[in-house]
């Protein structure tokens, strides 16, 4: 169940980008390095969600186990918060506002950190430990979720196709979107 919950949200990921990423134009804007950083955050804290996601998988689950999984989920969500919130703003008309939807995904990922971190304080026993992977296993689904609506906003408010532009020649979309 959880192995099928880690494809779930990669595959939300990969949707997030298709069309909204790709290839090089020779010459990076600012909004294109903005871009740029959107998505090499997210390749980072992507890989760690899917990894501990995989992690809890296991069928020799233990406390300690969740807790070291989700201790790593932990310091991926704190660090993509940290640098989702050091973006800045691009350089498009829209940037303010694209700003404001990456603030608000971070938010999102800090609110979705505090519910694990809640279901990870007091594991006890088994149904302790089963409860805390489905509780984690739930805020990762959020996460994707949220992830996956902050593009959609994104792709909404770009009129102009600015940030469609930027995405579409930053490097780390492109890698993103074909998963490496």
């Amino acid at each position: 169940m959880y192995r099928s919950l880690a494809w779930v949200l990669v595959a939300l990921l990969a949707a997030s980008f298709a069309g909204g990423c790709g290839g090089d134009d020779g010459g990076e804007s600012s909004a294109t390095a903005w871009a740029d950083d959107v998505c090499s955050a997210i390749t980072s804290w992507s890989e760690s969600i899917s990894s501990t996601a995989a992690s809890l998988s296991d069928g020799n689950l233990n406390a300690d186990a969740v807790e070291n999984a989700v201790d790593d989920l932990e310091d991926a969500t704190s660090e993509f918060v940290d640098d989702v919130r050091g973006l800045g703003t691009p350089d498009t008309e829209a940037g303010e506002q694209a700003r404001e939807s990456l603030d608000e995904l971070a938010d999102a990922a800090d609110e979705s950190l505090s519910a694990i971190q809640s279901a990870v304080d007091d594991i006890s026993g088994v149904s302790g430990v089963v409860e805390a992977v489905t509780a984690v296993s739930a805020a990762i689904s959020s996460m994707g979720a949220q992830l996956s609506s902050t593009f959609s906003e994104l792709e909404q408010l770009d009129a102009g196709g600015e940030l469609e532009a930027a995405f579409e020649a930053a490097d780390s979309c492109n890698e993103l979107e074909s998963g490496g």
